[in-house]
Order: C-alpha cells, then sequence, then structure tokens
C-alpha cells in the first residue's frame, strides 16, 4: 500500500517532538518495519509518521548515536502513539 497524505505529514512541521518535546525541526518521520510495508526504496504508509526532532530521527535512522534495533523501535513506537493522539486532539484526523 503507497497512502500518501500532505495533510499528515505537514502536520509534523510545528509539533513537538514526540520523543523529546523539542520544536522546530520536527518532521513526519516514517516507520522503518517491513511488517509495516517497508522495503528497499518503499517507505510505509504515511499514516506509520512519527512527529520527530532532527536529532530524535537521526537516532531511529541510525545516523547517530548507538540505538538497538528495540530501542530505535521504542522510541519511534512511543513518538507515534503521541502523534496520533496530537493528529485527533489538533483536529489533523477526525471520525466521521
Amino acid at each position: 500500500m503507497s497512502f500518501r497524505s500532505r495533510t499528515l505529514t505537514d502536520s509534523a512541521e510545528y509539533a513537538p517532538c514526540g520523543n523529546c518535546g523539542n520544536r522546530g525541526t520536527t518532521v513526519a518521520a516514517h516507520a522503518n518495519k517491513v511488517s509495516l510495508g517497508k522495503g528497499t526504496g518503499i517507505k510505509v504508509p504515511d499514516f506509520y509518521v512519527a512527529d520527530l526532532c532532527d536529532v530524535c530521527h537521526a537516532l531511529v535512522d541510525g545516523r547517530l548515536g548507538k540505538l538497538t534495533k528495540e530501542e530505535k523501535w521504542e522510541l519511534w513506537l512511543r513518538a507515534y502513539l503521541k502523534t496520533i493522539a496530537r493528529w485527533f486532539n489538533d483536529g489533523v484526523v477526525a471520525v466521521k
């Protein structure tokens, strides 16, 4: 599935980081799990994004730090759950 939503990804821009709470460089960081649809050159659907600042995003992607796979997943998942709550609280996503 290649679900794309500018609304979801763009909403990260002014949000606090779902991990550390910093603001200013927050992006929609896609999950890195094959089980969620990740593949070589293929991103997961845009509903699997977490609000992460540039530092926390680099940690999850392995460009910074020495986190284990489990630590990276837990960091991303914690931020993802906060992102989903923010989407509903801020009206980015609504139930009809």
